[in-house]
């Protein structure tokens, strides 16, 4: 039982270390030597854990966007808070979240452009990485909607779409405009979630 723990100890801190690799290098310029140096290890002793960078980097991902799924639900589950404020919190959180880890977003930037040079569709592999963030979103937008807190008449789809493009926006303006703060995303997507609100 230890074993499996040690291992999986010693498999965040690889990912912790190749992140940081990966935002001081860029995507393109990071080597699994470069890696395995950060990490203090051996490249044999890393290809216990990781087979390539493209695995490390991958697994990173998914541990970022895991973390803010579990935050998700916590916030979605919390009693005594309407539809209205538990969407504006995760949305809040996720634009927060973005802000903080405006590195890693570069380093993902980095990636997608670098891939994009082949025979590739960014855009597909963004969904598929956030698909579950889009299906928590409208399931939240639904069940404002059967609790009367949200319109009859707002078209989830459309509302989701529209929350996800703040989410892309304040990608861009934290990574390709280098803009300070993402303060008036936040504020825009009050607006658009007090748009979606029922009328009393």
């Amino acid at each position: 039982m230890s074993i499996v723990v040690e291992h999986e100890k010693r498999r965040r801190e690889i990912l912790e270390r190749a992140l940081d690799v990966f935002m001081d290098e860029g995507f393109e310029d990071v080597t699994y030597q470069k890696i395995a140096d950060r990490c203090g290890i051996t490249r044999t002793t890393l290809y216990l854990y990781f087979k390539n960078k493209i695995e490390i980097f991958n697994f990173s991902i998914r541990q970022f966007l895991q973390n803010l799924e579990e935050n998700f639900v916590q916030i979605r589950n919390e009693d005594g808070l309407s539809h209205t404020e538990k969407l504006i919190r995760v949305m809040t959180m996720i634009i927060n979240s973005l802000e903080e880890n405006r590195r890693l977003l570069k380093v993902i930037m980095n990636y997608l452009l670098y891939n994009s040079r082949e025979d590739y569709d960014p855009d597909y592999r963004v969904r598929r990485r956030t698909v579950r963030l889009r299906h928590i979103l409208s399931t939240m937008l639904i069940e404002g909607i059967k609790a009367g807190e949200f319109r009859r008449s707002v078209n989830v789809k459309k509302a989701n779409e529209l929350l996800y493009g703040l989410v892309e926006t304040a990608v861009l303006r934290l990574v390709v405009l280098r803009r300070s703060s993402v303060d008036e995303i936040i504020d825009a997507m009050k607006l658009a979630v007090s748009g979606f609100a029922a009328k009393p």
